[in-house]
């Protein structure tokens, strides 16, 4: 399935939480004979099922998914390279199957790392230094360390939120190590030549309150579905990432005593509807993106037709 350029087509399925990204993804696998790679920084660890709104059989509906549930959540650190290798390795795969890869997630910073072919490889890490970062990020929190990461990086801090502790801390971690800041590694290392022809599509809402609707629906599914009892789980057997994923940090004061369940619900939808806010504005920076507003669809059907029109034109199938 290459094409007379040597690129690979790839769709690539985008969005907010609970947009439908996972239905769409499966109904064009369905009608172009592919298979999904997801791309979601959360649904990569096992165990953290409900939280991370992983798709079960009934959803796959078939279809072959690829990096869902393969990590450990205290294992070791899994980074931006780590997943754009193993992504790689999938698409190939597929390709070479004679079927057709479809990136679907929400996480913007993997799908940029596999379209845009982004080299990490040369940017190093100190475990020294980040053990360091870590402790001082527990003295002073999120928000102090994203100002220090102001001061050296403001072109990076400007895109990332305090609560994204973890790639605040691996920037200035690049940082002190190098002396070169992570916005100056990720222009080089976008100096690679793309892999792949994209298809890029997102999906989105004409009235932002029809989504957080779907956010709440969402949420209320997940506590009917045992999330709690999930994060009761987690939450005593790990640390780190996995406690800090929204669907667990929001439910930990209620299991620790201190909050009442429904105000801790409460805090998990506007948490949520937070983060769909910050990854509406990472994917509205790629213009390559051809949007789909949800709401103007009279169904989900009709959305895909349409979005299967995009595919076809597009990747010339």
């Amino acid at each position: 399935m290459e094409r007379q350029d040597g690129k690979l087509p790839l769709v690539v399925v985008a969005g907010p939480t609970a947009s439908g990204k996972t239905a769409l993804a499966v109904e064009l696998a369905l009608r172009f004979g592919g298979e999904v790679v997801s791309a979601d920084s959360m649904q990569v660890y096992r165990g953290m099922d409900i939280a991370t709104a992983k798709p079960d059989e009934a959803e796959m509906k078939g279809v072959p998914h690829h990096l869902i549930d393969f990590i450990e959540p205290d294992g070791a650190a899994f980074s931006v390279a780590d997943y754009a290798r193993l992504a790689h390795a999938a698409i190939d795969g597929i390709a070479a199957r004679g079927r057709l890869p479809i990136l679907a997630g929400g996480t913007g910073l993997y799908i940029g790392a596999v379209v845009d072919n982004l080299d990490y490889g040369e940017i190093p890490a100190s475990p020294e230094v980040r053990e360091e970062l870590k402790t001082q990020a527990r003295e002073r929190g999120g928000e102090a360390m994203l100002e220090e990461l102001r001061g050296v990086d403001p072109a990076l801090a400007e895109k990332l939120h305090p609560n994204n502790l973890g790639r605040v801390l691996r920037a200035l971690e690049v940082y002190r190590v190098t002396g070169i800041p992570m916005s100056e590694h990720q222009r080089r290392s976008r100096l690679t030549p793309a892999r792949y022809e994209p298809c890029m599509l997102g999906i989105c809402f004409r009235d932002r309150e029809k989504l957080y609707e779907r956010i709440d629906r969402r949420v209320d599914l997940m506590m009917e579905r045992g999330l709690l009892d999930e994060a009761r789980e987690v939450s005593s057997r790990y640390g780190g990432t996995a406690r800090q994923a929204i669907g667990y940090k929001e439910l930990q004061p209620y299991l620790e005593g201190r909050a009442p369940l429904e105000e801790c619900v409460a805090r998990l939808k506007q948490a949520t509807r937070n983060y769909a806010k910050r990854q509406l504005t990472w994917f509205r920076r790629d213009e390559r993106i051809r949007w789909l507003c949800a709401d103007e669809f009279s169904s989900p059907a009709e959305l895909a037709q349409k979005a299967a029109e995009l595919v076809h034109n597009s990747i010339l199938l």
